[in-house]
């Protein structure tokens, strides 16, 4: 069957599961066992088309209803981080790879930029930030200043700074996206210039060992909530079938849940930069393997994860 048959024969039954709005177990079920098969027959039969992406995202939110009208309440909360959250990152797997892209090339303009201009790190990071730094590379510590301030008051104001900014990165996207991708770029900067600003001391190496033990988590939520702010400034732009109000509703939905999904992360950094950071002796492999771990953990989480359970449902 010719691909514009096939949507031609089903597009009403599709919209209407979209519009037509139901809690009841049963009737989600039976849309989903509908859905799902229409989407194994687009796979075979049309695997690269915008139809099998748009079953598939039809399926995901069916699937997702499913959970969320379960009554078993930690069965939900534990769903959500299971399967919703995993899908979600599927699903908008463009605007994670575009977010990821953009901070990626701004941090490489950070760097190109400090080494290009020598005030570049001093207009950047600030001179007390820098004079401060260099004071402390002459005294032979040049972390310290993860050390000077109390643990836990350090926990709360970076834990709830991080949320702050990822709050600003999802919300900015109402600007068309562009009020994120100003953010992601002042962000991406500032990281580029920071790390070469420690590469011209001599200790790019070390650096990396040390301020990468929470940074790994810290960057990567960062990126992502960048995400949540591109997936809601393109709901506004391209709404595609959906009406504009609904297509906003439904991205600033799916980048809210995103940036909910996120606060543990940045908690888990906040507390590896305020009580593990500060141990900046710590002996190699032990550095090496939180590095590790927390990369490793990210890239399965929001990558392989998710493309292992899309082909489930």
């Amino acid at each position: 069957m010719r691909e514009a048959l096939f949507v031609k024969q089903n597009n009403a039954k599709w919209e209407s599961y979209e519009k037509i709005k139901t809690t009841h177990p049963d009737e989600l079920a039976a849309r989903f066992i509908e859905i799902t098969d229409d989407l194994a027959y687009a796979k075979t039969f049309y695997p690269k088309s915008k139809t099998t992406a748009y079953l598939n995202g039809l399926a995901a939110r069916l699937h997702q209803s499913l959970y969320i009208n379960k009554k078993e309440k930690a069965s939900r909360f534990l769903s959500f981080w299971k399967t919703e959250l995993p899908i979600i990152f599927f699903q908008y797997r463009n605007q994670l790879a575009y977010s990821a892209v953009f901070f990626l090339l701004f941090t490489f303009i950070g760097a190109f930029s400090a080494a290009n201009d020598e005030t570049f790190v001093r207009l950047v990071l600030g001179d007390d930030y820098v004079n401060m730094t260099n004071t402390n590379i002459e005294k032979g510590d040049p972390f310290g200043v993860y050390k000077q301030s109390n643990p836990l008051l350090m926990f709360l104001m970076i834990a709830l700074n991080n949320i702050r900014v990822s709050c600003m990165a999802f919300l900015l996207g109402i600007l068309c996206a562009v009020g994120t991708v100003v953010l992601l770029m002042y962000n991406g900067i500032m990281l580029g210039s920071f790390q070469y600003y420690f590469f011209t001391k001599g200790l790019g190496f070390e650096s990396v060992l040390v301020i990468w033990i929470h940074g790994t988590l810290e960057i990567s939520a960062i990126v992502l909530a960048g995400a949540a702010g591109l997936i809601l400034g393109n709901s506004l732009l391209f709404p595609k079938t959906y009406s504009r109000l609904t297509s906003l509703k439904r991205g600033a939905k799916d980048g809210l849940k995103i940036i909910v999904g996120l606060i543990p992360i940045f908690i888990i950094a906040a507390l590896l930069e305020s009580f593990v950071t500060r141990h900046t002796a710590m002996p190699f492999w032990l550095s090496s393997a939180i590095l590790i771990a927390s990369f490793l953990f990210i890239v399965w989480y929001v990558v392989i994860y998710p493309r292992k359970l899309s082909k489930l449902i």
